[in-house]
């Protein structure tokens, strides 16, 4: 569909300031859901930019479905590969062996590095739920503060979330940019390990100093983890990797002449979907069946997994619209335009616009969702290299990540399971978020230099 030529450039930028405007209005002042918020503000967009109606209609159902094509595969084996993670005790293998490598005194790099590695298959929620007791019994065990271990796992957790695929807001942001996931995974981890480590140890080490929380009464009592019923921890480790590995595969073989012979083949296991499929089973067999799960309680658990994900699609799936609502309105060439002759690097301005709905909205899937669509519909942006879209994508996960505060479903969570005051959330679970948002993006805008 070619984009309808705006007379008037001066009313492309009032339709977008209208329709964003009255989006985060419905979402903050009239929690109004927010998939319908995006939609409303899509559709206003195209109205008071003057797009004809039919132009309008088919904006909605070209960004719907060439948005949902893309991840709607991919967030559904997602989520059922994490959840078997979760139920067989996957995480806590991985978690116990790390921290028992490290030692006490290294564990919380164990932390870090757990919860980076989990969040890719597992939501952030459901990781938190079953790593926070490894940090509590940690606290009890050293007598220090429980943000000593907490922060490091949290911030593994924030980085896994937002920066490596499999996890959706990754994968929603390079489906449209229309980036390889391979790239985006290499510049994901080069990110968000960055990230980790200075939000994570460093940042946890001094929290744990200085801000003294106990471990909460409602689990000071409670048993250690029985790690003979856990899965090994190389097997845990190998699952993990297999769609990592071969979407990675994939990317280094399209660059590499002397792997062309092997291409297709590789080409074919590293789709992503096919990766992730691979993925799921291997988990259904070595974490699920030879871990007593019958086939009717694994289809249970696998089918329960994929409730969440519906809202995940559809705030995705708006997304879509709103980009396409932009780009072919003619607004994009507008946004474009002001951003190349204002000089500022894409990743910047990515960054930037998705920080902004963030702080605005605390939603990191609707920072993403926006952000995406805004630099999505600016002209030239298949022209860039895969390298350079794969730190736009980081730059708009950094942007999503930082300035968590009362808006955001994640700081009450947070401050809850350990045990926080607000005042204390902010000092720490806040500036956490925004070392793993901003180190992340700094990482990513260094690279893009190289791309």
């Amino acid at each position: 569909m070619e984009a309808v030529v705006a007379l008037d450039p001066t009313r492309l930028v009032i339709a977008a300031v209208a329709g964003l405007i009255l989006l985060l209005v419905l979402i903050i002042r009239f929690k109004v859901q927010t998939m319908v918020s995006i939609l409303v503000g899509a559709i206003t967009i195209g109205l008071v930019a003057g797009m004809p109606l039919s132009a309008i209609i088919d904006s909605v159902n070209q960004g719907i479905g060439n948005t949902l094509k893309g991840i709607a595969l991919l967030v559904g084996l997602g989520s059922m590969f994490g959840a078997i993670l979760e139920i067989s005790g996957g995480a806590q293998s991985l978690a116990v062996t790390m921290v028992r490598k490290f030692g006490d005194e290294k564990a919380a790099w164990a932390l870090g590095l757990t919860g980076l590695v989990i969040a890719m298959p597992v939501f952030f929620d459901a990781g938190l739920i079953i790593l926070i007791p490894l940090a509590f019994s940690l606290a009890k065990r050293t007598n220090r503060s429980t943000l000593y271990y907490a922060i490091p796992l949290l911030a593994g957790l924030a980085v896994g979330h937002a920066f490596i695929p499999p996890t959706p807001g990754p994968v929603l942001v390079a489906t449209m940019l229309g980036v390889d996931l391979g790239w985006v995974i290499l510049v994901g981890i080069v990110c968000g390990s960055f990230a980790m480590v200075v939000a994570g140890p460093i940042w946890g080490k001094y929290c744990g100093k200085k801000y003294m929380v106990p471990v909460p009464d409602h689990v000071a009592q409670q048993e250690d983890i029985d790690e003979s019923k856990l899965p090994r921890f190389r097997t845990i480790i190998g699952i993990i990797l297999i769609p990592l590995v071969l979407i990675i595969a994939n990317s280094v073989a399209k660059v590499i002449p002397a792997l062309s012979a092997i291409q297709p083949v590789l080409a074919f296991l590293g789709e992503p979907f096919v990766a992730l499929t691979i993925a799921v089973i291997a988990a259904m067999f070595l974490l699920g069946f030879k871990h007593g799960y019958s086939k009717e309680e694994l289809e249970k658990i696998m089918t329960k997994s994929l409730e969440p994900t519906g809202m995940i699609l559809l705030v995705t799936a708006c997304g879509g619209v709103l980009r396409y609502m932009l780009q072919n309105s003619g607004l994009g060439d507008v946004i474009g335009n002001a951003v190349a002759s204002a000089s500022l690097p894409l990743v910047l301005v990515a960054f930037i616009v998705a920080a902004l709905v963030r702080i605005s909205v605390g939603s990191t899937t609707v920072a993403m969702t926006m952000a995406a669509g805004i630099i999505a519909a600016m002209p030239g942006i298949g022209e860039l290299s895969p390298l350079y879209l794969a730190c736009v994508t980081a730059a708009i996960a950094g942007g999503s990540t930082v300035c968590s505060h009362f808006n955001d479903s994640g700081f009450w969570l947070v401050k809850s399971l350990v045990g926080m005051d607000e005042k204390t959330a902010l000092k720490t679970w806040t500036i956490m978020e925004t070392l793993v948002g901003g180190v992340g993006f700094l990482v990513a805008l260094v690279i893009s230099f190289f791309a």
